[in-house]
């Protein structure tokens, strides 16, 4: 395998020690100017222990003016993202002058310019684009900063509560900032520009009145009310579930068009990306509005998991990350539908963690090791770190679980620290033994239970064995039994319920037994996911028609729909291979007919099942796929369903279509997307729903259901899509992602004439997930075409963004690196895409990490 000429070295978690040096204090004073602004750092500095090491100070892309000790000028050595000062002081103010280049910093981190607008990024490592810096997590500071600008530049906005602020000569303005809270460098942030602004308060339990901001470019402040709204709605709540009272006497909101990320939590000062923001009826759906609540509430609650607590090292990214997205999902469980809620959530971890646990870059959710922190921004980090939170609340209970928080809080509270440090606070609260239990923060990959029973009718016992087993990769440690809470209903075979429990299932192998059941009985296994593991299970068609219709919990009863719909799926895989034509059981059309026509049923949770699941997340279900005979057969499945109930849901849709509220239209643009691939395609249904659409909602809905369907009307809709939103952003976010899931061979020249496109922009992270990262996620047909065309395309895409922004080129490469599952010829067409990325001599450290664990695997 070929070489890159600059192999970057990994960091280890093993390798981890104390910082030699301190900054408890530091000023920060900006002159902005778009090409040259000057930034002076002036850091107390404290020894940290009885040493005589240098201070080596974190900088990229930083040119050096001055550097003083104490008021003397002072020697540095420079060396590749490194500043040496050698000084045999245990105390000192250093003082360091650079000059940096916001207008052409195209990485999108640390200071640059959006829109005309500063802002900054700078988790995980981007203060070291400012100013030199222990850039670090474990060292925390209180800032005081200074920020000057010409008066265009309305709103010079920090961190903290702002101190002082006034006029200065020649037409510039200046507004100083003051952090009380000690906090890390990843946490600062500066934003300065001329805004929309809409303001609030917030009366907290204490009775404290904070002032509440949103900033939005101009001309969008009537879409910022929703944002005001949730954030308002967050605060409530972490008093209410958690006791946990906001701190500063302001709290801000920026939103940016160009941003990596979706959102920063900043401490008092949280910038965002617009997609999370902007809303109104008109150009938002009822998903992008759950969505804004959702990420409001996610970056406000790191307030304090995440702020306050902060991380020792990056490696423990899930205590904040993991916490916190425990904490939003709780939320938007709490203020709206908690099954549909929890459906969204481990829809995330059954389609994309999953396949990150079987694809290169598989790792805990501590990881290990790690070349490039910002590729470890991971669904395995976030959202299985999630799960491992949850299981936590599960084994504890509600009281445990915030008896639990208290004491974390109690302890640690101004701290960075570990993992441990949250599961000791956990254990210790509650006397709940969670030696094994941390086992899911060291292990990687996804458990899989194998579940067998049997029934003892005569002794009225039922029977449960349990195996568990990680699949172990070479160089990885032997993989141990989890702590996994198994949660069980057993109903019987007209519906009604035996039995409900939580078991502690912590042995490889383990049986349970169940007596007093005198009747046949249909499990409920792993109900609500109540742990993220493989679960294999022969269900009978029968049993899985009695649990879509009857299991206590509405997850369980989408989760059997799931099953029902795959397995039908995977028998006509094995029919096409073994070139037999393919079939379905008419129970299984009864099934999701029972769903279409059941009047009891929430219609959010009826869209869920009428939402059938994808190619890629079929493809999770299994080690090794035959894609083209999964696309043919997926296809076949979905078309039978709608055809055979064609009538129920033209009737059905009829009814719903004038039912307003957000459950109804998901429900109704379900149907309609089966009225679009059903026999006659119902084109005059699509287009009287688009162009009589009272929102965003319905007229997309309309657009993908004629997108899915192929419908002749497409284009057409597109275009006249196109012509009414063509200024707004965040919408043609929308149609480029519809134009980028078209499942047709022209669609790579589609794509290459929309990067043509005046909405579109290479620079833009938004614009390039949207077209170019949806193709390759979503266009699972297209992407893996057997001529490799599609592999080829990405590959050039992720040229062109390994020298402009590589935090994006390493997001999108996902797919392209995920291949272990594929047949021998598209591997080899993919390796061939990898080998030529490795080849590039300027390859980032984010996409070589990517490549170089793709091609080992």
């Amino acid at each position: 395998m070929s070489q890159n000429v600059n192999q970057p070295a990994s960091k280890r978690l093993a390798d981890y020690r104390a910082p030699a040096f301190l900054i408890p204090e530091l000023s920060l004073s900006f002159r902005l100017v778009p090409t040259a602004t000057i930034v002076t750092a002036c850091s107390r500095v404290v020894r940290n222990g009885a040493h005589n090491e240098p201070l080596v100070l974190d900088g990229e892309d930083l040119e050096l003016l001055e550097a003083s000790i104490n008021g003397q000028s002072v020697a540095v050595q420079q060396q590749p993202g490194k500043l040496l000062l050698e000084t045999d002081l245990d105390e000192f103010e250093l003082t360091l002058v650079t000059r940096i280049n916001p207008q052409d910093n195209s990485t999108l981190e640390g200071l640059y310019m959006s829109d005309g607008a500063y802002c900054t990024q700078c988790e995980a490592e981007g203060f070291r684009r400012i100013t030199y810096f222990l850039d670090r997590p474990d060292v925390l500071a209180k800032y005081n900063v200074r920020i000057e600008a010409p008066v265009a530049f309305k709103y010079l906005l920090s961190n903290g509560n702002k101190v002082d602020s006034g006029e200065l000569e020649d037409g510039w303005h200046y507004a100083c900032w003051q952090d009380p809270f000690p906090k890390p460098s990843y946490l600062f942030a500066l934003v300065a520009g001329d805004m929309d602004l809409l303001e609030d308060s917030f009366c907290t339990v204490s009775g404290r009145n904070v002032k509440l901001q949103v900033f939005v470019d101009k001309g969008n402040l009537h879409k910022a009310h929703h944002a005001m709204a949730s954030l308002k709605k967050a605060m409530a709540w972490d008093e209410h579930r958690f006791g946990l009272e906001y701190d500063l006497d302001i709290y801000m909101i920026v939103a940016v068009d160009f941003f990596n990320m979706g959102a920063m939590e900043n401490k008092g000062l949280n910038i965002f990306n617009t997609k999370y923001v902007l809303a109104d009826e008109q150009s938002a759906t009822d998903d992008d509005f759950h969505g804004i609540e959702s990420v409001i509430g996610h970056e406000y609650f790191h307030n304090w998991t995440g702020d306050r607590v902060t991380c020792r090292d990056w490696f423990q990214l899930s205590l904040k990350e993991g916490l916190t997205v425990f904490r939003d999902q709780e939320f938007s469980s709490d203020v709206g539908s908690r099954p549909v809620n929890r459906i969204h959530a481990i829809k995330v971890i059954k389609n994309q963690q999953f396949a990150e646990d079987a694809g290169p870059m598989s790792h805990p959710i501590r990881p290990e090791e790690v070349i490039e922190m910002n590729n470890f921004y991971t669904v395995t980090v976030y959202n299985k770190g999630a799960e491992v939170i949850r299981m936590m609340h599960t084994l504890l209970g509600e009281e445990g679980f915030q008896a639990g928080m208290k004491l974390y809080f109690a302890r640690h509270d101004g701290q960075a620290v570990t993992c441990d440090d949250f599961v000791q606070a956990m254990q210790d609260a509650s006397g709940k033994d969670l030696t094994q239990f941390r086992r899911w923060y060291s292990q990687a990959g996804t458990p899989q239970v194998s579940v067998t029973d049997s029934f003892d009718t005569d002794a009225g016992i039922y029977r449960l064995q349990l195996t568990q087993n990680t699949p172990q990769r070479p160089g990885e440690p032997a993989k141990l039994p989890l702590h996994i809470p198994f949660s069980l209903e057993l109903l019987d075979c007209q519906g009604n319920t035996l039995l409900n429990e939580v078991l502690d299932f912590t042995e490889a192998e383990q049986a349970f037994e169940f007596t007093g059941i005198h009747t046949p009985v249909v499990p409920s296994l792993l109900q609500d996911f109540s742990a993220p593991v493989r679960l294999d299970y022969q269900f009978t068609v029968e049993q899985l028609l009695v649990l879509m219709a009857h299991a206590s919990s509405e997850v369980a009863r989408w989760e059997a729909s799931v099953t029902l719909f795959s397995q039908a799926v995977w028998k006509n895989v094995a029919r096409l291979q073994q070139q037999q034509g393919m079939v379905l059981d008419n129970r299984i059309i009864d099934g999701f007919r029972g769903v279409i026509l059941s009047d009891g049923l929430d219609h959010a949770l009826a869209a869920e099942i009428l939402k059938m699941p994808s190619v890629s997340t079929l493809m999770e279900q299994v080690s090794e796929v035959a894609l083209d005979a999964l696309l043919c057969a997926r296809d076949y499945v979905v078309d039978s369903i709608a055809t055979a109930c064609e009538e129920e849901v033209l009737a059905r849709y009829q009814v719903l279509h004038n039912i307003d509220d957000a459950g109804s239209r998901a429900f109704g643009n379900a149907l309609l997307t089966l009225l679009a691939r059903g026999a006659d395609g119902h084109e005059a249904l699509l287009e009287r729903q688009f162009y009589h659409a009272t929102n965003m909602t319905e007229a997309l809905g309309a657009l993908s259901a004629a997108v899915e369907g192929n419908s002749d009307c497409r284009d057409a809709l597109l275009a006249a899509f196109e012509q009414r939103w063509n200024k707004v952003p965040l919408v043609m976010d929308k149609w480029f992602s519809l134009q980028a899931n078209i499942n047709a061979p022209d669609v790579l020249q589609r794509l290459q004439q929309l990067q043509q496109h005046p909405a579109f922009s290479m620079g833009n992270p938004n614009r390039v997930r949207a077209l170019l990262g949806t193709f390759a996620a979503a266009n699972v047909a297209q992407f893996h075409r057997a001529d490799g065309a599609g592999y080829r395309f990405m590959t050039e895409i992720i040229k062109q963004l390994n020298s402009s922004n590589p935090q994006v080129a390493a997001r999108i490469i996902t797919p392209l690196i995920q291949f272990g599952k594929l047949d021998a010829q598209r591997q080899q067409q993919i390796r061939q895409c990898l080998q030529q990325l490795l080849a590039l001599p300027d390859l980032s450290r984010d996409l070589y990490e990517k490549v170089t664990k793709a091609l080992q695997a």
